[in-house]
């Protein structure tokens, strides 16, 4: 992240660079942290897509040639379902279940199978969730990435301070929208600043930061436990980076107690992109013998 916290945001060129000079140590490291060689891998699983092509093509260009070496099985994993398996991994899921992915890319709400089968209920319409938590910090002048910022100062702000007000969705009703909220923010800020008080105090800044986090945590709770009432989920769950945020976890938490319904989180160390999520998927798909052909593309906009 100190890479492109100067931009404000992840840029592609240097994302992927950096992938090429970090891959290598991070594959070395990981198999002396665990006491293995390749050689006794029974499988190599690469990220398909979605994300950044330039990033994805550096993982899956390395992982398909220490396949074709060692002479094992590639298996393609989509991202996104490699976040739900994260929290799969850790829990004892019973389906069908709810999964809500969100992120600085995604915010997607799926309904998950029995043998892990998908379908998509809702997704945002603009920005993403952790998008939005990234702009809405860059206005109030903190660095990249802003979401944890909020998150660190909220709890010491008023949440019902500023009245930001939930987007009314037309059609899908389990989509989401964050768009007009991030220019509520914006208005708010420029309304409050001016040439003889430009600047917010401490305590006004956590109010803004509490106030917003609470509509974002608001709308994304309703839209999970809306879900799990209609298709009658047997339990929810959320990953992605912003699952790590500590009032969404809470809210989850309360939420599954108040209506008897299993909630799951991913430990912290796995709510944000991580190679170990890829893994768990990958493992799924290799019991079940399912593998990827030798002509296997990266693809920036995959689908689940």
């Amino acid at each position: 992240m100190a890479t492109h916290s100067r931009y404000g945001g992840v840029v592609p060129e240097l994302a992927s660079r950096e992938h090429l000079r970090a891959i290598v140590p991070a594959v070395r490291m990981a198999l002396e942290e665990s006491s293995t060689q390749l050689e006794k891998l029974s499988a190599i699983a690469v990220t398909e897509g979605p994300g950044l092509v330039g990033s994805l093509l550096v993982g899956m260009t390395y992982g398909k040639a220490l396949a074709m070496v060692h002479k094992l099985p590639l298996i393609a994993v989509n991202h996104i379902e490699g976040h739900i398996h994260a929290v799969a991994s850790q829990s004892a899921v019973e389906f069908p279940a709810l999964a809500l992915v969100v992120s600085g890319g995604h915010t997607h709400l799926f309904e998950v199978a029995e043998g892990f089968r998908y379908r998509l209920l809702g997704k945002t319409r603009d920005d993403a969730a952790g998008e939005a938590f990234d702009k809405v910090a860059k206005l109030l002048g903190f660095g990249y990435p802003g979401g944890p910022v909020i998150d660190m100062l909220a709890p010491h702000g008023n949440p019902d301070a500023v009245r930001f007000t939930l987007a009314k969705m037309k059609g899908n009703t389990l989509d989401f929208s964050f768009s007009g909220l991030k220019t509520a923010v914006l208005h708010y800020v420029r309304k409050q600043g001016n040439d003889s008080r430009p600047l917010f105090t401490e305590s006004e800044i956590a109010d803004v930061c509490a106030s917003f986090q609470r509509v974002v945590v608001t709308v994304l709770i309703d839209r999970l436990f809306d879900a799990a009432r209609r298709y009658q989920a047997k339990g929810v769950g959320i990953a992605g980076g912003v699952s790590a945020n500590s009032r969404l976890r809470a809210e989850l938490q309360q939420y599954g107690r108040s209506r008897e319904m299993p909630t799951f989180l991913p430990s912290l160390g796995l709510s944000t992109d991580n190679a170990a999520m890829i893994a768990a998927a990958g493992l799924r798909k290799f019991r079940a013998g399912i593998t990827a052909p030798d002509d296997l593309n990266a693809d920036a906009s995959l689908t689940l």
